[in-house]
């Protein structure tokens, strides 16, 4: 194992030299999917790579998933850079596979990772040459290029209801849900309709709840998981790059032809189009499960919640219902903000301006991946962005970037958490 500090890191009991601009990493935010990924590409490049991690393993947001949670992308077009997800995984790799996959791929690259080191602040370094981190523990970091990859599900987001903070009721955010053995016989209302919320409820259903309530603000777009064989994310690659407009139209057909009308039980098919939603943020529901539980009654599609009072939910419609749970599916923020919203690299709803290959204006070295979710697979956009970053990272970084030798491009042993 390596030694627990890095040569720039700042010690306990004073500052270590400043490293010099040639023996500056790249630094690597966050030890997610798109993390890993990221540091291997660099290294294969030849770049040093150096992954900061909050938790005290990667993957932290994957463990901390419910408990039926499988990917919805095939295993094939689920495997990062430089490693297939096995075939025992199955062709809907499972969440626990998932970090099975995450944590092998750090041993296999011998990924340079350093965890329980969380970053606070990223800013320009003073001699202009490079980013300079603000890290747990009073460390200042300087590398030669950064790339962020905290995660698309970062902060959990609950709307500010009114008289949310009085409700008496058992109240949770998806992810502190694990599996609906708890909910058994009881009247649990789930609030949102993405895949998570429609999961969720399905999960409720299956475990044995009395009741399971699903309020909707906005019927989603719903296509089959697997159709013949042929995966939804297949034609989501194969869309990816035509016109919003045409792949709507393309959309409705197809829509009509294999999920059945639910609106006599308050799912409508949606007004806008299914790639105009995409666009806007909204990726379509795979179904496994919600249509046919919607169809049978097993899950109650009610108004969307507009608040709480005397311990009751406060429906669009004017009704109040009464669950014994309430399970706010209701989706994460990146909060990036307190990270690098200093800088002008974030749009108005707190996402980063570019992703990928590209880097903000007047921000050269900070680049951005996983706060997009694309129609074609999130993992798989984070293997192609991860390659993209390192390659114009290697090509842009010139002699501020810290190079591997050819015989040290096999990466280096996992890093220990450090002190």
């Amino acid at each position: 194992m390596a030694d627990d500090t890095t040569p720039e890191d700042t010690a306990s009991d004073g500052p270590a030299p400043a490293p010099q601009p040639a023996d500056r990493p790249v630094y690597v935010i966050g030890g997610g999917p798109g993390g890993l990924a990221a540091a291997y590409a660099l290294r294969a490049q030849g770049v040093r790579a150096v992954v900061l991690e909050k938790s005290d393993r990667v993957g932290a947001s994957w463990r901390g998933h419910y408990d039926r949670l499988h990917l919805h992308t095939t295993r094939r077009l689920s495997a990062l850079p430089g490693l297939a997800m096995p075939r025992r995984f199955g062709r809907w790799v499972s969440r626990d596979d998932v970090v099975r996959y995450l944590e092998k791929y750090a041993e296999h690259h011998e990924l340079e990772i350093v965890t329980g080191v969380e970053v606070s602040r990223v800013e320009r370094s003073p001699d202009g040459t490079g980013w300079l981190l603000h890290a747990t523990g009073g460390r200042r970091l300087t590398g030669a290029a950064v790339v962020v990859a905290t995660g698309f599900n970062h902060t959990p987001r609950v709307p500010d209801w009114p008289g949310r903070d009085t409700y008496t009721g058992e109240f949770l955010h998806a992810c502190a849900y694990r599996n609906g053995t708890p909910y058994a016989g009881r009247d649990v209302l789930v609030v949102g309709v993405g895949n998570t919320g429609a999961e969720i409820a399905v999960d409720l259903v299956e475990s044995g709840a009395g009741r399971v309530r699903l309020a909707v603000r906005t019927a989603p777009h719903i296509v089959r998981r697997s159709t013949a064989g042929w995966a939804a994310q297949y034609t989501g690659v194969l869309v990816r790059r035509l016109p919003v407009g045409l792949v709507d139209r393309l959309a409705r057909p197809m829509a009509r032809l294999s999920v059945p009308d639910l609106s006599a039980h308050g799912l409508p098919r949606p007004g806008t189009g299914l790639y105009s939603r995409v666009t806007e943020g909204a990726i379509p529901v795979q179904d496994v499960g919600l249509i046919d539980a919607v169809r049978k009654g097993r899950v109650e599609v009610v108004a969307a919640v507009e608040g709480f009072e005397d311990g009751k939910v406060l429906l669009a419609d004017g009704s109040r219902i009464s669950p014994d749970a309430v399970v706010a599916a209701t989706g994460y923020v990146r909060a990036l903000e307190g990270l690098v919203g200093h800088l002008g690299v974030l749009d108005g709803r707190g996402r980063p301006v570019v992703h990928g290959a590209r880097t903000p204006s007047g921000a050269p070295g900070l680049y951005f991946t996983g706060f997009t979710n694309p129609i074609s697979g999130m993992l798989r956009e984070l293997a192609i962005d991860a390659q993209r970053i390192a390659k114009a990272v290697a090509r842009e970084g010139g002699a501020s970037l810290s190079r591997l030798p050819a015989q040290s491009r096999r990466e280096r042993p996992t890093r220990s958490p450090a002190p």
